[in-house]
């Protein structure tokens, strides 16, 4: 019991000083998390004439999710290399794991105002069966772990929030602007189409996109996606609680 206490109690102070500090004293910031997601889905959605609004929704919340994940990399480097929490965390027998856990719920805190409005947009204008919600479910929370892990990862090997700013700069484009997650891979033509599978997003869209009915992947395409999403969050995870600079800070 003491040991779970002592777990809750760490993840409890993640969530506290990541997000609850933020959020409550700089309310500010709760808009950064609303931009990205609603801006993209509001340009698809203008110039399709709102043909792609549904895809488009779904696709807001992939954007949303990678972004949660993948900003954790500049609040660890702040945290790192600014206020030099991680040298106490270090020290302390808090594995990696654990801090890992709590960072990303504290994540998800933070991304709470987001989440629950794009939420609500989906259920406006996405038609889906209860099984076809669960995938999605099953989907996002896939592409949250590997945004978190990835995030982790990178940001052990940051020595600077600058650093971490330009990794982000690079992620956000590969992961959530160039691959279709906003609209159907058909939209690209080939060759191009292709390059579009490098990035992990593709297949998590493509999955949500299949278990609402706005593409046929067909059961082996289904199965394939979901194959290469975890496989590919599975290493990530395993790179990043692994082989990541925990411990060498």
């Amino acid at each position: 019991m003491s040991i779970r206490r002592n777990v809750a109690s760490q993840i409890y102070a993640s969530v506290l000083v990541n997000s609850i500090y933020a959020m409550l004293n700089y309310p500010v910031v709760l808009i950064s998390t609303l931009l990205a997601p609603l801006s993209m889905l509001a340009v698809v959605t203008f110039a399709s004439h709102g043909r792609l609004l549904a895809v488009a929704a779904e696709g807001a919340l992939i954007m949303n999710m990678v972004m949660s994940g993948t900003s954790l990399q500049g609040d660890l480097s702040h945290l790192k290399n600014d206020m030099r929490v991680q040298d106490m965390v270090v020290s302390s027998p808090t594995s990696a794991g654990v801090y890992i856990t709590g960072m990303a719920l504290s994540e998800l805190v933070y991304s709470l105002p987001t989440i629950s409005l794009l939420i609500i947009l989906n259920a406006l204008f996405v038609k889906s069966t209860i099984i076809g919600w669960v995938f999605v479910f099953l989907d996002m929370s896939t592409i949250f772990v590997f945004s978190i892990s990835l995030g982790f990862l990178l940001s052990t090997f940051s020595s600077d929030i600058i650093q971490s700013w330009a990794f982000s700069g690079i992620l956000s484009p590969i992961l959530t602007t160039l691959p279709p997650v906003y609209y159907p891979i058909s939209y690209i033509p080939f060759p191009y189409r292709y390059l579009t599978y490098l990035s992990p997003t593709t297949y998590s869209a493509e999955i949500a996109q299949s278990a609402t009915g706005f593409i046929n992947l067909g059961t082996n395409g289904f199965i394939e996606s979901w194959l290469i999403l975890v496989a590919v969050t599975l290493v990530i995870t395993y790179l990043a609680l692994k082989r990541s600079r925990w411990r060498e800070v």
